[in-house]
């Protein structure tokens, strides 16, 4: 563990064990640095009503995700990595839960509106799988779901005039009801990710196994 990460954890003592409990990340991308560093807010208080649009752009809100329990990534399109490295990842528990992937719901949030249109979203995600849903909007929609969510979100300029997006790279779990279940972290590995899916599957009633 970095030095840097040994004072975080420090400064951080006092809310250690719901820190883990969330499993909440912060990813950060600057110009050629990255570092992580916890984000915590109580369990109960994540999650709520948000209204936003698809890669068509129809409106999507909460309640049409009620009924499956749902998992939310959310990011950028012009993200280096962790986006799409755990959009691959998706794919994979996809893959691997076969017939029970439908009793889920995938979603993909972006961060940055401004740039992820919703045409652009749709063709971003499809890359990956058709059941991940590419969820848009404005920016005070998508401001709305990420204080729902208490997503960190942060515009970070670019020494070339651009810029990028510092952001929470956890993947938030929600159950059938749209309450917290938890998170799969970034890099978790599959078999902990899946075992965590599967759990959610069962308590829905869903599971054929």
């Amino acid at each position: 563990m970095s030095n840097l990460k040994i004072i975080r954890y420090g400064a951080w003592a006092a809310v250690a064990v719901l820190a883990l409990a969330s499993g909440v990340v912060v990813y950060q991308q600057t110009a050629g640095t990255k570092s992580v560093e916890n984000l915590v807010s109580p369990i109960s208080a994540i999650g709520g009503p948000f209204s936003v649009v698809d890669g068509n752009g129809q409106p999507v809100t909460d309640a049409d995700m009620k009924g499956k329990p749902s998992l939310y990534l959310f990011g950028f399109t012009f993200c280096p990595d962790v986006c799409p490295t755990t959009l691959s990842d998706m794919q994979g528990w996809i893959s691997a839960l076969g017939p029970d992937a439908d009793k889920l719901n995938f979603a993909f949030v972006s961060v940055d509106p401004e740039r992820d249109t919703p045409d652009v979203m749709r063709d971003y995600v499809a890359a990956f799988d058709s059941r991940i849903k590419p969820l848009t909007g404005s920016r005070e929609q998508i401001d709305g779901m990420l204080k729902a969510y208490r997503v960190y979100s942060k515009k970070v300029p670019l020494d070339d005039g651009g810029y990028t997006m510092d952001h929470s790279a956890a993947v938030f779990l929600m159950d059938a009801d749209n309450h917290f279940f938890g998170t799969i972290a970034y890099g978790e590995a599959e078999e902990s990710a899946l075992a965590k899916l599967r759990r959610m599957i069962e308590k829905s009633g869903k599971s054929t196994t």
